[in-house]
């Protein structure tokens, strides 16, 4: 089966084999040396000053960085199910909050924000940078630096975990920048990643709180090399192993070729009759328009051996998603094309003809 679903994505042989060597205790100097370098790698990745690595799902990163910057009140960006998780984690702990909200295809409107922003004296800002509910990519940079221009106090939290690995982002004015295991770095899922700005270290001691999500408390001991709690040490050592990899390739070739295969999987689809249905695409998936999608993701997966997405919520059997997350191999990206196009003539919604397949080849190797 092609798992090639947004999360979580395949974890490749050579890593599985890297975790499974037999376990280490995580008080040990063998582990704080592991430890420093997937820190060290980190920083190149997420090009920040300071890193956090944290044994949770991505969520328990959201968490801490709610409870953590939004201590006066907080604007939500929501056009999906995680924008919409910001706030409920916020009303959970009962920070108040304002939510800007869009269609699940909508980015953001830069100019809702200032009139917000203008109005309400915030202290924080919580955004996506892409939206993997409907696929959307918010301009998060654009964003950023309108609201450091209004107001250089506020903090600006990105949840970029179906992003980090799969695009350069400029963080010039993001202080929080979260990101997980089971994306793009193709590692299973159990560990989140924070990377934070200068701006966002110099009063952590203050704002940080909680006991297990407590960020002062971990970063004091994650600049010892060692964790405050238990570590994720299998998916750490992979995570090690992982980024070595990453920049062995070089991070700007990386997002080179996921950027080629995104866009040579949507001009297929495209070709073939679909509609995108995000009105700005990002780059890691391919969020498709269809009044039969539930019937399109059953035929591939029974037939064509092929794992995609559907929808959430209101847009369940309403669109199809396909990733370009992770270690994506370039025979199997242009297997799915062709197979969804061959399901359509299994459908008798379009007869085949080999377009999607040529397409992409087309656009790919130009």
């Amino acid at each position: 089966m092609l798992l090639f679903t947004p999360g979580p994505t395949p974890t490749k042989e050579a890593i599985r084999n890297e975790m499974a060597k037999p376990s280490i205790h995580h008080r040990t100097p063998e582990f704080s040396l592991i430890f420093n370098e997937t820190r060290d790698l980190l920083k190149e990745l997420f090009d920040m000053p300071e890193v956090l690595i944290l044994s949770c799902s991505g969520t328990g990163a959201l968490e801490a960085s709610v409870t953590t910057f939004a201590k006066k009140k907080a604007l939500i960006i929501n056009s999906g199910k995680f924008g919409e998780r910001f706030s409920k984690i916020a009303k959970s702990f009962n920070i108040e909050y304002d939510e800007l909200k869009y269609d699940w295809n909508t980015p953001v409107d830069i100019d809702d924000v200032k009139s917000m922003i203008v109005k309400n004296d915030y202290d924080s800002v919580f955004v996506q940078v892409c939206e993997s509910s409907g696929g959307v990519r918010h301009p998060v940079e654009k964003l950023a630096s309108t609201i450091k221009n209004i107001n250089s106090d506020i903090y600006v939290v990105a949840d970029a975990i179906t992003a980090i690995g799969v695009e350069k982002i400029d963080v010039t004015n993001i202080d929080v920048l979260i990101s997980g295991s089971q994306k793009a770095l193709a590692l299973p899922p159990g560990v989140a990643l924070l990377g934070l700005s200068n701006y966002a270290l110099k009063n952590l001691d203050t704002l940080a709180t909680g006991f297990y999500f407590n960020l002062a408390t971990e970063l004091k001991k994650q600049k010892q090399n060692t964790t405050a709690w238990t570590p994720a040490i299998s998916i750490i050592i992979g995570l090690r192993a992982v980024l070595k990899e990453f920049k062995e390739i070089g991070f700007e070739n990386i997002y080179e070729k996921t950027k080629k295969i995104s866009y040579a999987t949507k001009s297929a689809i495209k070709t073939i009759g679909f509609e995108l249905y995000p009105k700005k695409s990002a780059v890691c998936m391919t969020s498709v328009k269809s009044p039969r999608a539930s019937d399109i993701i059953s035929q591939l997966k029974v037939k064509y051996e092929v794992a995609l997405a559907g929808g959430q919520d209101h847009l369940k059997g309403e669109i199809f998603r396909i990733n370009h997350m992770g270690d994506v191999n370039i025979h199997e990206a242009v297997w799915v094309v062709n197979a969804i196009e061959l399901t359509l003539d299994d459908m008798n919604i379009r007869p085949f003809n080999g377009e999607a397949n040529k397409v992409f080849n087309e656009i790919y190797f130009a």
